[in-house]
């Protein structure tokens, strides 16, 4: 690839974490305030907000990595600081995915509508058990992230002292170790809540997309309030899901090395992966009304100051 193909993905890639970093912010600000000034905090804006801190740690951490990996600043790319950057990576990922993936089962179950004994029996539970699930999740992303570090800590001094892989060059000890045991173990650790997502998303997308059925049927216009919120809904839930699953399909393929530095396509891959960190909270922000609110009044501020 070119090298001004290259600036341009890094500039795409730089662009991309600002407007995350913008997103996020503004979602853990607007309802940290709404928190203290009302005194109590929903389940669901509990989960936003912790969904909203994890990713914007996430990417700090990202665009560090990214360039400092980037640009090879000296041997420390190979030792404890690469090593310490991943420990944090790993365990802001798999936080977010996990509040990504209980963020999704909320929403279905205050939205779906189903009449099964066990989603009765969830929609009356989960809501009084989303802080512990937010501790759990904290719980097993250190214990992933703590796993992964140990055993690439291990494997390096092994590595430095030439026990392990023998007359082995760094690139091909790299390698191997990210594909026999990062590899799996990303696939394992991100199906879980992953399969949650997935399944909790589908529901929400098919009761959604009957009850819009149902209301066509019984002579409701396309124009209609009702209808068009169902819309909406509709289209932010496939949104999220196609960000969702290009990410999780992107982080399972970064996890088998295959695009290094070296490779022309680092950046554009780059960009993949962190699309749903960075888009879906525009996404978050549209579909609730007291965000978009605040979201608009602060527009409206700035276009009078603008005009003034």
């Amino acid at each position: 690839m070119q090298p001004a193909f290259v600036i341009l993905f890094m500039w795409l890639f730089v662009l991309l974490f600002l407007l995350g970093f913008l997103a996020n912010g503004f979602i853990v600000v607007v309802l940290t305030r709404d928190w203290r000034r009302l005194g109590r905090l929903p389940r669901s804006d509990m989960l936003l907000i912790g969904l909203g801190v994890s990713r914007f740690c996430l990417q700090s951490v990202g665009i560090v990595h990214n360039f400092y990996y980037f640009l090879q600043l000296g041997e420390l790319t190979r030792g404890p600081v690469r090593q310490l950057f991943n420990l944090h990576w790993n365990f802001l990922n798999t936080a977010t995915f996990w509040f990504s993936a209980w963020l999704s089962v909320l929403f279905c179950l205050k939205i779906a509508n189903l009449t099964h004994p066990a989603f009765l029996w969830l929609k009356w539970r989960f809501p009084g058990s989303v802080p512990w699930l937010l501790l759990g999740s904290l719980l097993v992303s250190c214990i992933d992230a703590l796993s992964s570090y140990w055993v690439n800590h291990t494997a390096y001094q092994g590595f430095c002292i030439r026990k392990l892989y023998g007359n082995m060059t760094y690139k091909e000890w790299n390698r191997r170790l990210e594909i026999l045991y990062f590899l799996p173990m990303k696939s394992v650790t991100l199906s879980v809540p992953c399969s949650v997502f997935l399944v909790s998303t589908a529901l929400l997308i098919n009761s959604l997309r009957r009850h819009t059925q149902t209301m066509r049927r019984n002579g409701y216009s396309l124009r209609d309030p009702s209808t068009q919120a169902h819309t909406r809904a509709l289209k932010s839930l496939i949104s999220f899901l196609i960000l969702y699953t290009l990410s999780l399909a992107s982080l399972i393929v970064n996890s088998a090395g295959f695009f290094t530095t070296e490779s022309d396509w680092y950046w554009p891959w780059q960009i993949l992966i962190y699309l749903c960190t960075s888009l879906h909270p525009f996404i978050l922000i549209l579909s609730n009304f007291r965000l978009r609110g605040v979201l608009r009044q602060l527009l409206l501020l700035a276009r009078g100051f603008c005009a003034a």
